[in-house]
């Protein structure tokens, strides 16, 4: 069976969704602290998908995920690098995006240079959100991804989710590139460049988004699932499934 890393620390608040959501995609979840894994760092390749859930990982002091992204930066580079070229999986979900993008990893090149060249940062509505958005899934260099629905509704809950490059030309690399998985249609919640809701590096393997799949894996979670009526898999669901195959795959 599929071993799954979930990575938390203090502030983390999405583990055991995340747990449960890996569990019944087929992956066998192993939820640790952080320090644990900074002392025996190379326990780290035990695993097949490494996740970075969501949350308020150290109150998101100085900026949204820094602290942690400083962390894994300094003091697993290492073995994190070579985690990704390896091909291996590492997810990030909303905060756990902002860690992504901050450690350097996302939008990343093969070079894993670990160097930031992005953002997410405060969204345009001055405020935290937490509703119910559209999203759009893009071809993406993420193919594991491929069995999501074109359109669906996913739970956002952030107040820095907008997703800025450090310049135009990085942009287009990033869209012409096939690194963006998701995008926010027909309204952009937050102000992200492009309506970008979620990222993935020119491998495909490391993956960011905002929007929370771990909080909708049965149709019961959606706020209007009376009404819907399905009993078909969720985009959750298909998510994590699609996640879990990959890494069983390697």
């Amino acid at each position: 069976m599929t071993k799954a890393l979930v990575v938390r620390t203090a502030g983390t608040n999405c583990d055991n969704e995340t747990m449960h959501a890996l569990k019944i995609a087929g992956a066998s979840p192993h939820l640790r602290h952080l320090r644990e894994i900074l002392k025996t760092p190379d326990e780290l390749f035990n695993y097949k998908i490494l996740v970075i859930p969501g949350g308020f990982s150290y109150g998101d002091d100085v900026a949204a995920g820094k602290i942690l992204a400083n962390e894994l930066r300094f003091k697993l580079n290492q073995q994190l690098g070579k985690f990704v070229a390896q091909k291996r999986l590492v997810i990030g979900i909303c905060n756990g995006f902002q860690v992504l993008v901050k450690t350097g990893l996302l939008p990343g090149d093969d070079a894993i240079s670990f160097v930031q060249d992005s953002t997410l940062t405060q969204n345009d509505s001055g405020r935290f959100q937490c509703e119910w958005v559209q999203v759009k899934r893009e071809k993406s260099r993420a193919t594991w991804l491929s069995k999501l629905p074109s359109d669906f509704h996913l739970p956002i809950a952030h107040g820095e989710g907008k997703f800025v490059a450090k310049d135009a030309k990085l942009l287009r690399k990033i869209e012409d590139n096939g690194q963006v998985i998701f995008s926010y249609n027909p309204v952009n919640p937050n102000g992200s460049s492009h309506a970008i809701a979620g990222i993935c590096n020119a491998s495909g393997n490391v993956v960011g988004l905002m929007p929370h799949p771990e909080r909708y894996v049965t149709s019961f979670q959606h706020p209007a699932w009376t009404r819907m009526k399905e009993n078909k898999a969720t985009p959750g669901f298909l998510f994590w499934q699609g996640a879990v195959k990959y890494a069983g795959n390697l």
